[in-house]
């Protein structure tokens, strides 16, 4: 046994009381073997397991109780002398941000040689010969040369891969992965996913893997170990906890993995009558001074590339694609939020892009978006009511007198509660911050929605919700949708129809079933095959 927590109890004092974040739990984990722990935000996981490297801030926490043996020593009670020597070298972290943990001001190399170096006493020309190697081993192509590169200078997958070297450079006996999938796209989701694996296999070490999503870890996981409030629910073998979950909370957390179509009921009413929007041979390009300086030429990058789309009336419309594919500044060209570079949007008649910026505010009041995270996209200085009523009053939909009983209506409609109206955006969950963002989109009544990623950031139980009541808004107020997400099974959920965009351009569309089942471009087939599944667990 390599590590074994019994009775741990992780407490925070605040002014407001005690926090129970981690209230006594007990599991073993073997060498060369993956735990799971799952759960949603605040269930405790990610502090049980920094407690045990000594890696929570005290005060507010304190560790009350327990004990965590690791290779024969408590973790608890070690000096901050030995505690350093086991961090970094016998356990190691993957954390869920790379951008935030990488320092951008060291290049990559010079991160990766640090512990090797400072801590292990190797020459840095020994030090390099290993980073390179890591580099090559965790994919990342011409390793020699990015060994110099800065993180701004790699994509969030590169990063992450990147923190997969630092933290097995050191060849470590346990590794730590804390949601080191979240934000990334399927494809790299799945190739990060498999290289973990794959690492694990050949360096025969021990996996901690952190997630809140169930179909993430079924491929990877031996034991799976679920919380909620600070306590384990249920644990046991990956297969069983699949195929027999004993508990309501496990079985809410699979039931809420996305799979299959639309609800009944919730589908497009083909009988409504022609197309609100028409997009025709639309290009968005952006200067690339950085490489336009270096070759002399007028370079660009080709966004959107002569991209033709239509949405009809009262459909929603799934648009996916990687990051970087060009999917957002799709959606931003067409309500006209970044300048085009070409072609038309044509929307209820009327060309878009024909009109001034001071013509364009009739028609904002018709199209609105939702951003992908509500708390960039509120101001941190406006309650919910002044957020929501800001748009009624700007459009003239309400007066002075009048907004307060309009405000609380759209609060009713995303399922806040009434007296949460002069709380601000801090005071609110994830899901709680994404449904007032939803609310200050409807709050117009527009008839057309771009919802971009709405969802990619929170827990599946959390995006069920919000993907319900998405469905249920479109349906109660007649509403037309612009889908965008790097998620098929998602999409697949909410989307009539779907447009799959690869560099620029549309690459595939059709009817949403119909793609799922018979795609027929290698690109989709390459997205299709990258959507982690519960129902893949043999």
């Amino acid at each position: 046994m390599l590590l074994n927590v019994n009775n741990l109890r992780v407490w925070f004092h605040t002014r407001n009381g005690i926090t129970k974040a981690v209230d006594d739990i007990s599991f073993q984990l073997s060498e060369s073997e993956t735990l799971a722990i799952v759960g949603e935000s605040g269930s405790g996981k990610s502090v049980a397991c920094y407690s045990l490297l000594n890696l929570i801030p005290q005060p507010p926490g304190k560790i009350e109780s327990g004990t965590a043996i690791f290779d024969g020593s408590d973790l608890l009670q070690l000096d901050g002398e030995s505690m350093r020597r086991i961090r970094g070298n016998d356990i190691a972290v993957i954390f869920q941000d790379p951008m935030s943990c990488l320092n951008p001001y060291l290049t990559i190399g010079e991160q990766l040689i640090e512990p090797l170096v400072y801590q292990h006493g190797i020459s840095r020309i020994e030090a390099k010969a290993r980073a390179i190697k890591m580099l090559q081993d965790v994919g990342i192509v011409d390793a020699e040369k990015r060994y110099s590169s800065f993180p701004h200078e790699f994509s969030g997958g590169m990063r992450q891969r990147v923190m997969i070297a630092m933290a097995l450079i050191t060849e470590p006996k346990l590794l730590i992965c804390d949601e080191p999938t979240t934000a990334l796209d399927v494809t790299i989701q799945k190739q990060i996913l498999i290289l973990i694996k794959g690492l694990q296999e050949e360096l025969k070490i021990s996996v901690i893997f952190i997630s809140h999503d169930l179909a993430v870890v079924s491929d990877i996981a031996d034991h799976v170990l679920v919380m909620k409030d600070g306590k384990i629910v249920e644990q046991g073998e990956t297969q069983r906890i699949f195929r027999q979950p004993q508990h309501d909370y496990t079985q809410m957390l699979l039931a809420a993995i996305p799979h299959g179509g639309k609800p009944d009921g919730a589908g497009y009413e083909a009988q409504q009558p022609g197309a609100l929007l028409e997009v025709s041979n639309l290009r968005t390009w952006f200067r690339n001074y950085n490489a336009a300086w270096l070759s002399k030429l007028d370079t660009h990058v080709k966004a959107v590339d002569d991209v033709s789309l239509t949405v009809n009336r009262r459909e929603v419309v799934g648009l996916v694609g990687e990051s970087g594919s060009g999917k957002s500044t799709l959606g931003r060209s067409i309500l006209q939020l970044v300048p085009v570079s070409g072609g038309k949007v044509v929307y209820d008649g009327e060309d878009l892009t024909a009109l001034k910026q001071s013509q364009l505010k009739p028609w904002r009041s018709r199209m609105q978006m939702i951003f992908q995270d509500p708390y960039a996209s509120l101001n941190p200085r406006m309650t919910v009511f002044q957020a929501l009523a800001e748009p009624l009053l700007y459009h003239g939909i309400a007066n002075r007198k009048n907004v307060t009983e309009q405000v609380l209506s759209l609060m009713d409609d995303v399922g806040l509660a009434r007296q949460d109206i002069r709380k601000y955006p801090h005071e609110f969950s994830g899901g709680q911050r994404q449904r007032i963002a939803i609310g200050r989109a409807i709050a117009t009544k527009p008839e057309f929605i771009i919802a971009d990623e709405p969802v990619s950031a929170l827990d599946v139980t959390i995006q069920a919700q919000i993907l319900d009541l998405i469905l249920d808004l479109v349906k109660r107020h007649n509403l037309t949708l612009l889908f965008i997400s790097h998620d098929l099974s998602v999409v697949r959920y909410i989307s009539d129809r779907i447009l799959v965009m690869h560099h620029g351009k549309i690459v595939e569309h059709g009817q949403t079933e119909q793609l799922w089942h018979n795609p027929q471009h290698d690109y989709t087939r390459t997205l299709l095959a990258a959507v982690p599944s519960a129902e893949g667990v043999e």
